[in-house]
């Protein structure tokens, strides 16, 4: 990238928090990595790094947005959602293995933009249910994962469309990236070790107070989000089965537990552009009683809403609950990445779907049946939505009713 300055020993930098932090891949470990063609300068400091860190086997799933498009555009719905056996098969033999994955994003946010919204729909439930043990396993933190960043010339042009010249918007796409995520910093490794000290401070005073939910009020936002009894809120690291340290998402801002699959009462809507199945979700809003999407209405990608929201029972109600302060890194940029792996660390959200096993006591070891008991939702989606502004008020609420701030004007109020 010619106008990077230093843009090989940036991209040594960020390949090396990747290994140490994010995936901290371990001696004899196998790594998967997840990538676009876009992404292979990258990709290959990355498996240069995982190797000399000790991995014994990198697999590399390369795909390419072109050829990815073409498939989604001119398949049938038949072929194109069908999920052949022997994929499924692979993953799971390296789930099985102690695999490291690492999901490197490039594809612009509105790749799949014009294709036929049930066509996406079936392809995304049929892998969700393909890859049940696969989301069993990473979303009870038994392999580590991590997901990072890296800009193709459509999701820079996307983010900087007042730049004429690609390469130049792809340049600033990629400093900005690096920011966020301390590869600026002099010594990045201990620049994150501190940054996780400070989130699981904010986690650990949310423990001690255990609020029976948490109300939120914003404009176009009013809504009561409860949370199950023995819920843990976690922060940015976290630690796989066999104790090794990674960090899941890169960048991270957030602290964030699991919602009461039955107690969400109110409306929300979002405050930032949500990119699912390679579509733009924007101006929605949604309705919930007894924890339930009951209502729902969007300005832009209503039809892939309506698939994701329908994509089961549980995708209809909320997983993720995600606090972030308005005053953080990746909002004070004041740039709209359209990608939920940063836009979702510049405000508090949401997910739609899924909740992690891991944010109830001992919700490791719980059966979906048992889950469920505890109020825990389950689905094969789990979809981040932004809903946080500067107004942003939230107040923590006891099992007495009395009531506690917790966010005023968008930032922490402890």
């Amino acid at each position: 990238m010619k106008y990077v300055e230093n843009f090989d020993k940036k991209l040594e930098k960020f390949a090396e928090v990747i290994i140490k932090i994010g995936a901290n891949v371990q001696k004899g470990q196998k790594v998967w990595i997840n990538c676009t063609t876009d992404s292979l300068p990258l990709v290959y400091k990355v498996t240069e790094k995982a190797y000399k860190a000790g991995a014994c086997d990198v697999n590399i799933k390369l795909t390419d947005d072109k050829l990815s498009r073409m498939h989604a555009e001119y398949k049938s719905t038949e072929e194109y959602s069908n999920i052949p056996e022997w994929t499924v098969d692979e993953i799971n033999d390296y789930l099985d293995n102690n695999v490291v994955f690492i999901h490197i994003l490039s594809s612009s946010p509105d790749l799949f933009s014009g294709i036929d919204a049930e066509k996406l729909g079936t392809y995304a439930k049929n892998r969700g249910a393909a890859l049940k043990y696969y989301r069993s396993r990473v979303m009870n933190d038994v392999n580590s994962w991590t997901i990072v960043s890296y800009p193709s010339p459509e999701w820079a042009k996307l983010v900087f469309p007042e730049e004429s010249d690609v390469e130049k918007a792809q340049a600033k796409l990629l400093d900005s990236i690096l920011e966020t995520i301390r590869v600026d910093k002099e010594n990045p490794v201990e620049a994150w070790k501190e940054h996780s000290r400070k989130l699981t401070e904010k986690a650990e005073y949310l423990n001690k107070k255990a609020y029976k939910a948490l109300h939120y009020k914003s404009e176009g936002t009013d809504l009561v989000v409860g949370l199950p009894e023995n819920h843990v809120w976690i922060a940015a690291g976290s630690k796989n089965e066999k104790g090794a340290d990674f960090m899941p998402n890169m960048p991270t801002e957030e602290i964030f537990t699991a919602g009461d699959k039955y107690r969400v009462d109110g409306y929300v809507s979002n405050k930032k552009p949500l990119s699912y199945q390679g579509n733009i979700i924007d101006g929605f809003k949604l309705t919930f009683k007894d924890g339930k999407v009951v209502d729902f209405e969007a300005e832009k990608g209503y039809d892939i809403l309506k698939q994701l929201i329908e994509t089961d029972e549980g995708s209809g109600r909320i997983g993720e609950v995600a606090l972030v302060p308005n005053d953080s890194p990746i909002s004070n940029s004041g740039l709209l990445y359209y990608q939920t792996l940063f836009d979702e660390n510049a405000a508090n959200h949401l997910a739609l779907g899924a909740a992690y096993p891991t944010n109830v006591v001992n919700g490791s070891n719980m059966s979906e049946e048992e889950l469920d008991k505890a109020h825990v939702n389950s689905s094969i989606s789990h979809v981040d939505f932004m809903i946080g502004d500067a107004e942003m008020d939230i107040d923590g609420i006891n099992e007495d009713g009395t009531r506690e701030p917790v966010f005023r004007k968008g930032n922490w109020a402890f």
